[in-house]
C-alpha cells in the first residue's frame, strides 16, 4: 500500500484527507468560546488546545480553559492536539491527571529531557521546520521512537516533502520508512476516521 505524506498540523488549504478538530487556543482563552459538547462529540480530535505562557493572556484563565477542554476530550474519548509554549511542566501535570485517547504535542520544540518525559507517557511528538533551528530540539527528535513520531508544516513555507527529507536525514532513515512510520501512527490514532472514509468509498463504488 502506498503511503502518503502525513502532515499532522498545517495552516494550509489542502485537498488531501483531513481530520476535523475543534478547540479554544490558549491565546483566545479570555475572548473565545469553549466548544460545545455536541461539537466535541462529532470531531476527530480536540485541538489545538494548551498553554502559552509567552503570550499576554492571563495564565489562570488559560489553565481553566485548558482543563475544561481536557475533561471533554477524556469524556468523549478524543485525541488531543497540544499547543505548549513555556509551560511544559504545567501541561504535563494536567495531562497526568487524565486518561486520554492520545496526546500529540504539535510543533514540539522542547528539550531532550522534556521529550523523555512525554515519551515515557506514550505521548506523540510532532516536529517541523522549527526543529532545524534548535540543537536541543534536534536531540529531542533523535530520541523520539518511531511509534510516537509525527511531522508537520504548521505555518512553515517549506513543503511537507522537504521537511520529511530533512528529518529522514537527521534520523538516518529512508523517506519510505519515515512515511510508513507516520502512516502507521495516524492509523492507530484515527482508526475510526479511516473506517468512516472506507465506508464512504465503498458506498460510492
Amino acid at each position: 500500500m502506498k503511503c502518503s505524506y502525513i502532515d499532522i498540523h498545517t495552516h494550509r488549504d489542502t485537498t488531501a484527507t483531513t481530520i476535523s478538530t475543534i478547540g479554544l487556543h490558549p491565546r483566545f482563552a479570555t475572548s473565545g468560546q469553549l466548544p460545545r459538547r455536541e461539537e466535541i462529540e462529532v470531531v476527530d480530535a480536540v485541538g489545538e488546545i494548551g498553554l502559552d505562557y509567552a503570550c499576554n493572556v492571563d495564565k489562570q484563565q488559560q489553565l481553566l480553559i485548558f482543563e475544561q477542554q481536557l475533561d471533554l476530550a477524556e469524556e468523549f474519548n478524543k485525541p488531543v492536539v497540544l499547543h505548549c509554549v513555556r509551560a511544559f511542566e504545567q501541561v504535563m501535570q494536567c495531562l497526568r491527571k487524565r486518561q486520554l485517547a492520545a496526546v500529540i504535542f504539535h510543533g514540539f520544540i522542547g528539550s531532550q529531557e522534556q521529550a523523555r518525559q512525554a515519551i515515557e507517557k506514550k505521548y506523540f511528538l510532532s516536529f517541523g521546520d522549527r526543529t532545524f533551528k534548535s540543537a536541543k530540539t534536534i536531540r529531542a527528535l533523535l530520541i523520539t521512537p518511531p511509534e510516537l513520531l509525527f511531522i508537520e508544516t504548521d505555518e512553515s513555507t517549506s513543503s511537507i516533502e522537504t521537511i520529511y527529507t530533512r528529518i529522514a536525514a537527521l534520523r538516518n532513515t529512508s523517506i519510505k520508512e519515515l512515511l510508513q512510520t507516520t502512516n502507521d501512527n495516524y492509523c492507530r490514532i484515527f482508526s475510526k476516521k479511516i473506517e468512516e472514509q472506507n465506508r464512504i468509498s465503498r458506498t460510492k463504488s
